[in-house]
């Protein structure tokens, strides 16, 4: 198993970081704590080792430490030994990868001087460079939820509809025995409002019962096995459920409020008579055409703050100038279906009225269109994530089998094989072929993913058939220039330019170098800009019908 073995200094651990103070047994030495080859574990590395002697993997060489107590701090098997014995121990002498520092009171980061080349960082950071592996996926299923209130609002919409419509002639008999238009309208928004509440407290209870059995029976991969033995714990939190419920029983609402507003304008004598019907008025299609080209625009438009806002906002406009435009379509299609139905009494009266009625086909296909576009968007965006993940696999891992020293690979890059241990690989009669692969991972900012160095047997007229090139091999601009390939995330993020020389310290040296690491704006995130942006395609839509 992989452990993280942590070198401090006991002297002054204390007043930085008190949950890694060595707590020693009560048999131990006196000065333990300094004693070389003494380690202290935290709780999870007890209950995964439970020996006093402890054996490991270090390069090519095997340490050999003993339990000398423990520590408090939580989470992963941890290991914490005295720096200086850590150093020898280890054959790590001179070296430090971290360097922790408590501020004085009042002052802060600006504060501080230091050389160019490091990298200054908040614990906080840490958590946002993780959450921005995850970013995309999370602002994805963000918008998807809010095409769920989207759809939802509609389908309240088409249902209250069609049923203000079916129950006409009751709603204008309440009206002639003394109810008021007002009155009527809130009968249809209070019968609204309590369907929503259920619906979104079902929802609800649905939802958190499906991510719970989902997660325990698919993983945090989906099912695609690539994780597999991580299942991520389900994470609940109750505002965040309330304000979702309320969400849900707001777009109830205001699906509800142009049947509403029918009922209100309902003609009582006609409806009585089976006259009158809810109708909608007969309008120019040039917002629905507006609604298409500002779509079309928005498509072509670059990111905001890191994300394809305006993509987003594109497949909405484009989603409600396409209902909008469906009467137009409904009608061009029955006005050619009409003379060829002339002479038959059944068909012909179904086909005059769609025509003469064409706006009923908003009501009627607008929530399953919006439904069915939500189920689509969903399907490809799960198997997108998977795809992608095999085909990424695919790639950068080809070999049938890799053998390397832990499974961790935050822990594998300080590990190697020795030379004679491949040559001996290499003899086995039922291996074919051996390459070695030396991986370290390099901080370029605090705020971003770290970048992974790959170095490999590779040379240049052959890097077209053993990496998979997107654009042709330039010639080195300078004499001694080191040839390196960098992903399209490389080139998007650090402006590496392809056939141009990449100056990076951080690259170079492995230093870690950031000098806007404090300043960084990488992590924001506009999701309130996107709530607003789907309420104006809602109304939107709901005008155009």
């Amino acid at each position: 198993m992989a452990l993280r073995i942590v070198g401090i200094d006991a002297l002054s651990v204390a007043q930085i970081s008190p949950a890694l103070m060595p707590r020693a047994k009560k048999e131990a030495e006196r000065f333990a704590l300094f004693a070389p080859r003494q380690v202290f574990l935290n709780a999870s590395a007890q209950a995964a080792l439970g020996a006093d002697e402890l054996r490991i993997v270090q390069g090519s060489q095997v340490v050999s430490l003993q339990s000398a107590g423990t520590v408090a701090a939580p989470g992963l098997p941890l290991l914490v030994m005295d720096l200086g014995a850590m150093q020898d121990a280890l054959l790590l002498q001179g070296f430090l990868s971290r360097i922790d520092l408590r501020l004085q009171p009042g002052r802060n980061s600006a504060d501080i001087a230091l050389p160019a080349e490091l990298t200054l960082a908040a614990p906080e950071e840490s958590l946002s460079r993780t959450d921005q592996l995850s970013r995309a996926y999370r602002v994805n299923m963000t918008v998807l939820s809010l095409v769920a209130l989207f759809t939802g609002a509609f389908l309240v919409y088409s249902v209250l509809t069609l049923a203000v419509a079916k129950r006409g002639q009751q709603l204008a008999l309440l009206g002639v025995l003394g109810l008021t238009a007002r009155q009527r309208m809130q009968l249809v928004l209070i019968e609204a409002s309590l369907l929503g509440a259920f619906g979104a407290a079902l929802g609800i209870a649905l939802g958190t019962a499906l991510a719970a059995l989902g997660l325990k029976a698919l993983g945090g991969d989906l099912g695609g096995g690539y994780f597999s033995g991580n299942t991520p714990a389900l994470q609940w939190n109750a505002w965040a459920a309330l304000l979702y419920a309320g969400l849900g029983w707001l777009a109830a609402l205001v699906g509800a409020w142009w049947p509403a507003r029918a009922v209100q304008s309902l003609p009582l004598a006609q409806t009585l008579k089976g006259l009158g019907a809810v109708q909608a008025t007969q309008r120019t299609p040039w917002l629905a055409l507006l609604f298409v080209a500002l779509g079309a625009v928005f498509s072509l438009a670059p990111p905001l703050f890191g994300m394809p806002v305006a993509a987003y906002l594109a497949v909405g406009l484009i989603l409600v100038g396409g209902m909008g435009l469906l009467p137009w379509g409904v009608s061009a299609l029955y006005d050619r279906l009409s003379p060829h139905v002339a002479a038959y009494a059944l068909p012909m009266l179904a086909v005059e009225r769609a025509r003469r009625m064409r706006e009923v086909a908003v009501v009627a296909v607008s929530g399953v269109v919006a439904a069915l576009s939500l189920a689509v968007a969903l399907t490809i965006m799960v198997s997108s994530f998977r795809l992608s993940v095999s085909t990424w696999l695919d790639t950068m891992l080809p070999a049938p089998l890799y053998a390397r020293l832990t499974s961790s690979t935050q822990t594998a890059q300080g590990l190697y094989f020795s030379a004679d241990v491949v040559r001996s690989i290499a003899a086995l009669p039922q291996v074919d072929r051996v390459e070695g692969i030396a991986l370290r991972s390099m901080s370029a900012d605090a705020a971003m993913p770290d970048v992974q160095l790959i170095a490999r047997p590779l040379a240049l007229d052959s890097a077209a058939k053993v990496l998979p090139l997107v654009s042709g091999i330039h010639a080195a601009p300078e004499m001694g220039a080191i040839p390196i390939f960098v992903s399209e995330a490389v080139a998007q993020l650090h402006g590496a330019i392809p056939g141009h020389i990449f100056k990076q310290n951080w690259l170079l040296t492995g230093i870690k170098y950031a000098p806007n690491a404090m300043n960084s704006g990488v992590n924001q995130q506009p999701p309130v800009f996107i709530l607003l942006a789907f309420g104006v395609i809602m109304c939107g839509s709901l005008a155009l019908s």
